[in-house]
């Protein structure tokens, strides 16, 4: 009989649905599944589903974020033979297929489901406490962007188009600031006022988008440390939650683990005295990714590696600061002014990164140096 624990009463006829539909389109019988919920993932729904002496991990797309879930299958699909023919050693998780040979079972008013193999012997962390695992994280996502250097990115479709799209997201501040209450305005008024002051940012994204030494590769567009399997020994194992793989420019993935590995406290933190820049977990980062892609890397690349926190830091702050002038209509609230603080932590990390930015710069210039870039 299933087994099941951690639900809100709002999945249970997503269970239902999955006892009834989802896990016979495997081929299981429900009396033989063990079934829990998994993971603290924000966007879709993740269950371990144990039968016999198999694992498997048991997600329900969020339709509402994604709203092209084949084009996440087709990606992940043509990845998956590429490495497999080019680096045929390299651990790539992929979707377990139905009954009927496809990688998404689709159920009507439900949406789409998907079972991946969990792998033996590895776990995640939510949070970087060591620059070990900084070193280990950002290693496996350079690696898997080095390893697919030579797949031609312009064949996977956008999951999210305009994820990580700068101009696109201060155009939507623009448009939320257009129109915000004057409540909100004023509220805001210290944030509204630094993001407009920071507003080259943007204009180094542009510049960017239409230089020839910014190459578009495959990126994972979602580094955090709990997209990283590890072993028991606390070694990275494989890059996961590949839903966000599109084609984009390598500050995505260096500019999101810096701004989710060096401070020891999240977005989350209310008191802004706590937020700092770790500098050896910087170190970690330059040295973990770098390993792999130094490179694949034009000069004028690597010359925006600190622009790349301060980038991915400053579009977080852009989109928490819109969806408080528009009510919290994306990320929602926990209480008044949530989206408020979230962009005014992300605000002040940004501050401190560009207090240190000397100092980090000549991290990434000791790293190439003593590496002998030719």
């Amino acid at each position: 009989m299933c087994t099941h624990a951690g639900f809100c009463l709002g999945l249970f006829s997503i269970l239902i649905i999955m006892w009834q539909k989802v896990l016979p389109a495997y081929g299981f019988d429900i009396k033989d599944c063990t079934v829990q919920s998994f993971g603290n993932g924000l966007i879709n729904h993740t269950w371990r589903v144990r039968v016999a002496d198999k694992t498997f991990i048991l997600q329900k797309i969020n339709h509402q974020v994604f709203k092209y879930p084949q084009a996440i299958a087709n990606n992940i699909q043509l990845i998956a033979a590429y490495l497999q023919a080019h680096s045929p050693g390299y651990v790539f998780t992929t979707p377990v297929k139905t009954n009927e040979g496809k990688e998404l079972v689709y159920i009507e008013a439900m949406g789409y489901f998907r079972m991946f193999p969990f792998v033996a012997n590895s776990h995640t962390i939510d949070v970087v406490n060591s620059t070990a695992q900084a070193f280990e994280a950002a290693t496996q996502f350079g690696k898997f962007t080095r390893l697919l250097a030579g797949f031609d990115c312009t064949q996977l479709q956008d999951t999210l188009p305009d994820f990580h799209n700068l101009s696109f997201r201060y155009y939507q501040f623009e448009q939320a600031l257009a129109g915000a209450s004057a409540e909100a305005i004023a509220q805001s008024k210290t944030a509204i006022d630094f993001i407009k002051a920071n507003y080259h940012l943007t204009q180094t994204f542009e510049t960017i988008t239409k230089s020839v030494a910014f190459k578009k590769r495959v990126t994972h567009h979602d580094t955090k440390i709990s997209n990283i399997l590890l072993n028991d020994q606390d070694e990275g194992i494989c890059v996961i939650d590949l839903d966000t793989i599109m084609q984009g420019y390598f500050i995505s993935d260096v500019g999101d683990m810096i701004r989710t590995y060096v401070s020891p406290v999240s977005e989350e933190e209310k008191d802004f005295s706590k937020i700092e820049i770790r500098e050896p977990y910087f170190a970690a980062i330059v040295e973990g990714y770098l390993g792999e892609m130094q490179f694949e890397l034009s000069k004028e690349e690597i010359n925006h590696f600190i622009y790349a926190g301060k980038f991915m830091i400053y579009m977080q702050a852009i989109r928490f600061l819109a969806d408080h002038l528009m009510n919290d209509v994306y990320y929602g609230a926990s209480y008044p002014g949530h989206n408020l603080c979230r962009a005014n932590n992300q605000i002040v990390l940004l501050k401190k990164m560009m207090e240190k930015e000397d100092v980090l710069q000549q991290q990434v210039t000791s790293f190439i140096q003593k590496n002998i870039r030719q």
